[in-house]
């Protein structure tokens, strides 16, 4: 069995007060693409946020590469190879595009590596390297999601997280950025991936998890979950 870069157990997390996580266990292998559903407000951003130290927990544990991440930082993950692109982009609308692929490789100080990797994706986000002098802020939506899968790859990390990155985009959009996770992943990228479009996610995924009211409620084979009348009926609107 290939080895267990995330293990998530008995996670619990309160959020404004809310208990969003209640218990929430998941794994991640090396080379997998594990997907997490749910409907909204179901506590699959605030497991995100936890995994990557931005929202503290307070039950149960987080091991990464076998460790806990109990008491590291965001900056600390980053650099051990664990790096996200959130709910909403979070680009620098102010810097070039380039700029923030620069930005991304804030851990790193190999010049010639982080150069090669900006044409690295360039290569695999065509439409950057168009727009590598544009603001980022003037980009559509789209744009800005390839622009902050581009800049966390920029890391080069071991788990890519990334967080319903197909949410507000147009059905074409959607179309092409699940074509680059893809192509991601037969990369070698192992990935965590949280998406509304349940359908979607599980059509690309080894594995999936469903997460309801901050419990995980059922898991298991990606393909088989698609079959399954339960998600259907709950979660691919059949």
């Amino acid at each position: 069995m290939a080895n267990t870069l995330l293990k998530v157990k008995g996670l619990k997390v309160n959020y404004g007060g809310i208990k969003a996580v209640k218990g929430a266990d998941l794994e991640v292998h090396e080379g997998e693409l594990v997907t997490l559903i749910g409907s909204n407000g179901a506590g699959k951003t605030t497991t995100m946020k936890a995994i990557t130290g931005t929202q503290p927990f307070v039950e149960g544990d987080i091991e990464y590469l076998g460790q806990s991440i109990k008491g590291k930082g965001a900056w600390d993950l980053v650099k051990e190879g664990l790096a996200m692109v959130p709910e909403g982009r979070g680009v620098f609308t102010r810097m070039t595009i380039t700029e923030n692929l620069q930005i991304g490789a804030f851990t790193r100080n190999d010049n010639g590596g982080i150069a090669a990797d900006i044409e690295k994706m360039f290569g695999i986000f065509p439409r950057l390297r168009e727009r590598k002098d544009q603001l980022a802020g003037t980009m559509s939506g789209g744009e800005q999601q390839m622009l902050a899968m581009a800049r966390a790859l920029m890391s080069r990390p071991k788990v890519l997280l990334l967080d319903e990155p197909s949410m507000g985009l147009s059905p074409i959009m959607v179309d092409k950025i699940f074509e680059v996770v893809r192509d991601v992943y037969a990369q070698g990228v192992t990935i965590l991936l949280v998406e509304q479009n349940a359908s979607r996610a599980l059509k690309i995924a080894d594995r999936g998890y469903v997460m309801d009211s901050g419990l995980i409620t059922m898991s298991g084979d990606a393909k088989l979950m698609l079959d399954d009348p339960k998600v259907r009926a709950a979660y691919l609107g059949e």
